[in-house]
């Protein structure tokens, strides 16, 4: 992927690279600024990965080039992370410096940054097994995973993603998801190495769909990649003024279930769209492929996984870990030529990468967790979760482990965490807590303990607190049904 980002800048340098916030940066300039940047790499001691907080912004893309020229592994993190559960993670993955993409000590100018440009044209070969990206999951089990990527499983990713979407040289491709999610993979680091122009979205607009329709339709993007959520607020906003975007070729959403009711729309947005039903995990990478009918768009039928792409192996397992064979439900184990070697840190003593259970072999595959249907003729759909996994706004989360933060703290005596209809993002996390007799726990600081020890996703929109004792089941489980029903009744807060 670097090789053909550094090819490409050489030779076409007042190319547009970046679009953000009104500011266009060309591929020399944003060449420039990685190699001054590695100045910053040349100053730590020893070889061991870095971490840069992924904090949306040109200054942050070009340091993580910096890294790649330097064959630096690094470890990207979201910004939004609880400061427990970074230093959790800088330890995991031995990190020996943090680095600030807003510190930008060293040259500036386009005239220092020519004296900064130092190197061999070409990077240098990555030492054995060192990984290039040290990514992370959305931290659906209380702490994030780190996930590392070779940069082979990322050269492989950024070829197919650029055939499979027609991204080259002046291609247009939206950026709307925060730098450290995998879809990063094909948003930015794609675009790049093909020539591309990347238009990132800034976090205030994220949640605005005038803002991100204005943005699109300002720029003709022409790939457009997003959750559900985010297709969902640019299709309510363009009923308000009636646009068209007819420059999207292919509009792709990933990350959760797109509800019929916003496919049906996303035609008479975009008339010229291919529109793709993408499914991956972060360990795998992107593993299957549909494109979308205009029938499947007016049915506003679940949608099939689609086909595995080029390289992609996958099995469904039964209750008893046998492989499913014909039509059934079972978890999905899939390998792609994308995918991590496995976790670091605490995490790496889990069993979810695991070769064939007949077949045996090197191959490993990974333990989705998530249940598949298999129909008749083969197609397969998703049909949930082997455990209390959802997904809020695009990102998995685990609802008993925030409801084991929420029992840390020295005032909660129960907690139930129910994941609840929200209009704009599909889910929403919502707590029910009984506190300590005599003890004035508010609201207020049990989101702050949260903060400090979870992801944002994870962090319930509303904490109610109450004095009696939650509903329990007849083995003695809080029932998080009727804990819903008795605090919110319609379904949803009000």
């Amino acid at each position: 992927m670097i090789g053909r980002f550094l090819a490409h800048a050489r030779r076409d340098p007042r190319a547009t690279a970046l679009l953000w916030r009104g500011e266009e940066v060309d591929y020399g300039t944003l060449l420039r600024r990685a190699q001054a940047r590695r100045t910053r790499l040349h100053r730590i001691a020893g070889d061991g990965p870095v971490a840069v907080p992924a904090v949306k912004s040109p200054e942050t893309v070009a340091l993580v080039l910096a890294c790649l020229l330097e064959r630096r592994p690094l470890l990207l993190p979201s910004a939004t992370l609880g400061a427990d559960a970074l230093e959790r993670l800088y330890d995991e993955a031995g990190v020996c410096a943090v680095l600030d993409p807003a510190d930008t000590t060293g040259p500036h100018t386009d005239e220092e940054e020519d004296r900064a440009h130092t190197g061999p044209a070409t990077p240098p070969a990555p030492p054995t097994g060192r990984p290039a990206l040290l990514l992370t999951t959305s931290g659906s089990t209380g702490q994030p995973k780190i996930v590392p990527l070779g940069a082979a499983a990322v050269d492989t990713f950024v070829h197919w993603a650029a055939g499979a979407f027609g991204i080259g040289p002046g291609c247009t491709v939206l950026n709307y998801a925060p730098l450290n999610f995998d879809l990063c993979l094909l948003d930015v680091w794609t675009t790049l190495a093909h020539g591309g122009r990347v238009v990132l979205v800034e976090a205030d607009q994220a949640l605005s769909g005038p803002r991100l329709l204005a943005l699109l339709d300002a720029h003709r993007a022409e790939v457009v990649q997003g959750v559900p959520m985010f297709f969902r607020l640019i299709t309510d906003a363009a009923a308000d003024t009636a646009t068209v975007l007819p420059s999207v070729r292919h509009a792709v959403f990933t990350g959760d279930t797109l509800p019929g009711p916003v496919l049906a729309r996303l035609p008479r947005l975009m008339p010229a769209a291919r529109l793709h039903n993408v499914y991956g995990c972060t360990e795998t990478n992107d593993s299957f492929w549909h494109e979308v009918t205009d029938a499947q768009a007016e049915a506003r039928t679940p949608l099939p996984l689609g086909r595995p792409l080029p390289g992609v192996d996958h099995f469904l397992t039964d209750d008893d870990g046998h492989v499913l064979q014909g039509p059934g439900t079972g978890e999905l184990l899939v390998s792609t030529p994308f995918q991590s070697d496995g976790y670091l840190g605490a995490a790496a003593a889990a069993q979810v990468f695991a070769p064939h259970p007949s077949r045996g072999g090197a191959r490993r595959y990974f333990r989705s967790g998530d249940l598949v249907r298999r129909h008749p003729d083969g197609t397969l759909t998703l049909e949930g979760r082997t455990d209390h996994q959802v997904k809020v706004r695009g990102v998995r989360v685990n609802t008993q482990e925030v409801e084991s933060v929420l029992l840390a703290h020295p005032d909660v005596t129960e907690a139930a965490v129910l994941a609840l209809p929200d209009p704009v993002a599909g889910r929403l996390l919502h707590a029910v807590v009984r506190r300590a007799a005599g003890h004035r726990l508010n609201s207020l600081t049990l989101r702050g303990h949260l903060a400090r020890r979870l992801p944002r996703a994870a962090v319930p929109s509303t904490v109610r607190i109450t004095d009696d004792p939650l509903p329990r089941t007849s083995t003695g489980k809080v029932d998080r049904s009727l804990a819903a029903q008795a605090h919110f009744p319609q379904g949803e807060p009000t």
